[in-house]
């Protein structure tokens, strides 16, 4: 773990308007790690015949996730008439709408389905039709997550505000002494804060936190507008003519409960546990001290390689590692990445992190946010 200040202290150079003015960070010049990475990934796609994208078994795992998606919410929303049936459907239509993010949003996203534009764009969108934004997680996550991954106020992936304390050049404040209690909570609300709240935040501000993005136009910006409708008609208009409302507000929490601790979970056992590092940069900084492979290693942590059920219900997610180094390369192959980007931690005297469970990342996750939300250590 890099060394850091005392808890409880926060940089002056790390407002946001310091970090806004700034030009955008670098990295070390020196590629030898990443070279060497992709020599031996390189050479496994070349021995082993496996295509990078476009995997038949990848194509087989969507259908059947849009399949489960959609046969959800229809006997939720048309045939359920009992709570026996209304629960266990809400909890699958949850979980159908975690898989399209970890499976096929995700990969689509970072192009990692096909060699094909067309493809890769149209897979993304499925992000819409669950009431996200396909144009502003590419900025959000892509572009600001994955160039900044854990650096304060640059990664707002690790930021909640005053709510939480994710990293050590955060502010802290009292109540955060009990942040790794009611944090789950909080997760809880994610995915309604999502849907109502962050998109349309971003777009009236032109930022993301600090970052500047530029509005969507002509017609990324009429068919961000068209699905936002009609997700809220769909997730919305049509159950309330269908179902009384203390039911439906009943059914929608549940069902985002669900989604929201889904999701924020696995991210969180990838970066903010204490194995992960947490880099500081100063304001007048133009890059950050290490390469940017070695710096996404150092900020990543694996969970339960060894799990293939989890592996394919989470789209490779629990592979962070060769997801931060690869992200163009689809889930599908990660499995087979990892033992050769281990092999290269090794001989470069890189650290590479993992918990061998999923339990033991949460309680790595729930021991660093204690850590976090403790009084200041006087130095």
């Amino acid at each position: 773990m890099t060394d850091f200040r005392p808890r409880g202290s926060r940089p002056k150079h790390t407002t946001p308007e310091a970090v806004a003015s700034r030009r955008r960070l670098g990295y070390s010049a020196d590629k030898d790690f990443q070279l060497e990475l992709h020599r031996r990934v390189d050479e496994y796609f070349k021995q082993s015949g496996q295509p990078r994208r476009d995997m038949l078994q990848w194509y087989i795992k969507a259908a059947s996730i849009l399949g489960l998606f959609t046969v959800s919410y229809v006997l939720l929303v048309f045939f359920a008439s009992a709570w026996w049936q209304a629960v266990p459907l809400a909890i699958a239509l949850a979980l159908a709408t975690g898989g399209i993010g970890f499976n096929i949003m995700h990969d689509a996203g970072h192009s990692a389905v096909s060699k094909h534009r067309f493809i890769n764009r149209l897979m993304a969108h499925t992000l819409d039709i669950v009431g996200g934004s396909s144009y502003l997680w590419r900025w959000k996550h892509s572009v600001i997550h994955h160039n900044y991954s854990n650096i304060t106020d640059h990664d707002m992936d690790v930021s909640l505000g005053p709510l939480a304390r994710f990293t050590p050049y955060q502010e802290r404040f009292a109540h955060q002494r009990w942040q790794q209690w009611y944090i789950w909570l909080l997760y809880g609300l994610m995915a309604i804060k999502w849907q109502f709240f962050d998109d349309f935040r971003a777009l009236l501000l032109g930022r993301i936190g600090p970052h500047r993005i530029p509005r969507p136009r002509g017609s990324d910006l009429a068919w961000l507008v068209a699905c936002k409708l009609s997700f809220f008609v769909f997730a919305f208009v049509i159950p309330l003519l269908l179902h009384p409302f203390n039911t439906f507000v009943a059914i929608y929490l549940l069902y985002a409960v669900v989604l929201g601790l889904a999701l924020s979970v696995v991210f969180q056992l990838a970066h903010c546990v204490e194995e992960a590092d947490f880099p500081g940069v100063a304001a007048d900084a133009r890059s950050v001290d290490n390469p940017w492979a070695v710096h996404q290693v150092e900020t990543t942590v694996n969970f339960s390689r060894g799990n293939p059920v989890l592996t394919w219900l989470l789209g490779g997610l629990n592979y962070q590692i060769e997801h931060h180094l690869f992200p163009d390369v689809s889930h599908c192959n990660y499995a087979g990445l990892a033992p050769l980007v281990k092999g290269a931690c090794v001989d470069f005297g890189i650290e590479y992190k993992e918990h061998e469970s999923f339990w033991s990342g949460v309680q790595s996750h729930f021991r660093w946010l204690r850590r976090m939300g403790e009084p200041a250590i006087a130095a």
